[in-house]
């Protein structure tokens, strides 16, 4: 055991040092800040530390740097339009009804919680799922904005409700 754990540790470092400061640079390019693709990078690589049996045999290693990469971005562009979301909404509320400064970080903190929660149903899946819970739009509206059936929009929620149920467990 000690032998294969020696092993991966020094595939893992290897991986590391030979591709670090490419996925950085490539991280840069897609991101513009140089502290954000660095923050990115370190994530990545986390990533690859927590599957380290994935590095054995590993034939092409930017490619499987980059698969994970652009899950990351992709997280990173989803917060960032749900804050901006938040912000907009916010803006257009009375200042009176605007809520404090603490108020604000739970709502935000509230809404990462639930994008993490969604994040495993299909797009369109979690796409109707808002559409039915923050919308309040009925199955038969949201079955034709996406056009699909009202059917597949019950399956939809289905798989929103389960996801919500098993967080709660």
């Amino acid at each position: 055991m000690f032998a294969a754990d020696t092993s991966q540790a020094h595939d893992a470092h290897t991986l590391y040092s030979h591709h670090h400061g490419w996925l950085r640079a490539w991280l840069h390019r897609r991101l513009g800040c140089g502290d954000e693709a660095a923050d990115l990078a370190q994530d990545t690589f986390l990533r690859v530390l927590l599957r380290p049996q994935a590095l054995h045999g590993l034939r092409e290693p930017r490619a499987y740097l980059t698969t994970i990469a652009k899950g990351l971005l992709a997280d990173l562009w989803r917060r960032r339009a749900l804050e901006q979301a938040y912000r907009e909404a916010l803006a257009l509320m009375p200042e009176p009804l605007a809520p404090s400064p603490e108020e604000r970080a739970l709502a935000l903190q509230a809404l990462h919680e639930i994008d993490a929660l969604l994040d495993g149903l299909a797009p369109k899946a979690r796409h109707a799922f808002l559409l039915s819970q923050l919308e309040g739009m009925s199955y038969a509206a949201i079955a034709q904005e996406l056009g699909v059936s009202e059917r597949t929009v019950k399956r939809y929620m289905a798989q929103g409700f389960e996801c919500c149920l098993v967080a709660m467990v």
